[in-house]
């Protein structure tokens, strides 16, 4: 599933994390509201340190990350109106 909300991601232009987890039976793996100390667990943390690195790498770059040179470029009929028009 990680797979294909990382093609949605980059389809709808977010922000994707090379990196991703996850727990499987995930209730058996917390104890009192928190999640027990393990692999997975560290592995959580690891992800969502990443996540933080990337938010604050990322943040007030959007209109850099996100223009697209295929945008910029008039299309045929584009150029036909303005030069007809």
């Amino acid at each position: 599933m990680g797979w294909l909300l990382r093609i949605l991601g980059r389809w709808m232009r977010l922000i994707t994390i090379p990196n991703q987890s996850s727990v499987p039976m995930a209730w058996k793996q917390f104890e009192d509201g928190r999640m027990k100390p393990s692999s997975m667990y560290n592995r959580i943390v690891d992800v969502m340190e990443e996540l933080a690195r990337f938010t604050l790498m990322t943040r007030g770059r959007s209109a850099m990350l996100t223009d697209r040179y295929s945008e910029r470029v008039e299309s045929l009929q584009d150029v036909h109106q303005r030069v007809s028009g």
